[in-house]
């Protein structure tokens, strides 16, 4: 099927915008982006009359599908609070495609999730990307695992202190993670030994993802929201060598600089919360823009469900209000996110070769009153917005393409 969306004020996000612009799709695949872009016969045409064609925003840290929403317990497979290192954890083998949250993400123009374990563990599992729309969550895949999520601060220790366990306190926390790297050190090694002689070895599950980790293979999705526990974050990727993605980053300002010559990126949020804790008493809107004028890479996350994840956009908008850069604010739903968590091959941006996943909203996203008004998800259209009502496809319905 090929798809071409016209007369749209098209905003690729790496690139100017175009007026009056075209969009062509073809085979789940952006094929071409301009003004003068040749439309095949065959190809079905959208008439975007002038509204604003932009790519699928990246949510880069979400619990869509694990977390449930109106489900209670039943519904939550956020986290196995029952092993402090739980790298072998997959959040692919939790995600409930049906979950509401998969809806409201195309309403708000999501339409790429990184979806992570929670924040109970200091380490916590493996990560995956998903589109937000589909029958299962192997249809959905876009790549996993991703990263490996881990935690510090006031998560784990309250989790497992309360079990009277290592870890209760913060340098617990950072001694179950170290103990974990070093075991995947010596078990890397002990691995090659085998390999070079020849000899049968006994696989671990969570070693082997954490010998990824060490191989630089897969980034450390570091939860961390105090500046003390971020500078622990530095010293753990110091001692290990391991790619650190700062996940939450409440007093990153504090550490700006440092942050910044270190070129570790910070997927900040979220942003409409209470300061429900010691950790979040500084939280506030203007730090995205702190942090970015500090040359700082930076994505925004929702936390969905603790923001529902269709104010991913409206985040950005406050930010703005609150110092940080237009242009800045659009790339950390878009193309940071998906370069920070190494989906820019595939989503981002509106560029050929990457996924066909566009959506039609009805002015600039970034004023409050627009909304998305049609959804394409490699190159098919999964929701609209007709007659004051939001009309998600069916999944379980396939018709010919």
């Amino acid at each position: 099927m090929t798809l071409a969306i016209i007369n749209g004020y098209v905003v690729p996000v790496d690139g100017d915008p175009i007026e009056g612009g075209t969009v062509l799709v073809g085979d789940g695949k952006i094929v071409a982006v301009g003004r003068d872009v040749t439309v095949p016969e065959s190809a079905t045409v959208v008439d975007a009359a002038g509204g604003w064609v932009l790519p699928g925003f990246v949510e880069a840290h979400g619990h869509l599908g694990v977390y449930e929403e109106a489900e209670g317990w039943a519904g939550n497979d956020t986290n196995e609070m029952t092993d402090p290192n739980g790298a072998r954890l997959r959040a692919l083998d939790a995600i409930n495609p049906a979950d509401q949250g998969f809806a409201d993400a195309l309403s708000g123009g999501v339409t790429t999730a990184v979806i992570k374990p929670g924040s109970g563990n200091p380490i916590g599992g493996q990560t995956v990307a998903v589109k937000c729309w589909g029958r299962s969550v192997d249809e959905m895949l876009v790549r996993e695992p991703v990263s490996v999520k881990s935690a510090l601060g006031e998560n784990p220790k309250r989790v497992y202190g309360d079990q009277k366990k290592l870890p209760s306190t913060r340098q617990g926390v950072a001694a179950v993670i170290r103990d974990a790297l070093m075991k995947a050190q010596d078990y890397r090694a002990k691995k090659a030994a085998a390999e070079r002689e020849d000899k049968p070895f006994d696989r671990d599950a969570t070693l082997e993802i954490l010998v990824r980790v060490l191989d630089g293979e897969l980034p450390w999705c570091q939860h961390a929201h105090r500046a003390d526990d971020i500078a622990t974050a530095l010293r753990l990727a110091d001692e290990f060598g391991h790619r650190l993605i700062l996940n939450h980053g409440t007093e990153g300002h504090l550490l700006a600089d440092t942050l910044a010559e270190r070129n570790v990126p910070v997927i900040i949020g979220p942003l409409f919360t209470s300061r429900s804790k010691v950790e979040l008493r500084q939280r506030a809107l203007r730090n995205p823009g702190i942090l970015a004028r500090a040359g700082v890479e930076l994505a925004i996350t929702t936390d969905h469900p603790v923001v529902p994840i269709h104010f991913l956009v409206h985040q950005a908008t406050l930010a703005v209000k609150e110092g940080l850069d237009r242009d800045t604010a659009l790339r950390s739903i878009t193309v940071n996110p998906a370069r920070i968590m190494g989906l820019d091959d595939r989503v981002g941006s509106l560029r050929p070769g990457l996924d066909g996943d566009v959506v039609i909203w009805s002015g600039d996203p970034l004023d409050v009153m627009s909304r998305a008004l049609r959804v394409f998800i490699a190159g098919r259209e999964v929701y609209s917005y007709v007659d004051g009502e939001s009309v998600v496809a069916d999944p379980y319905y396939r018709e010919s393409r």
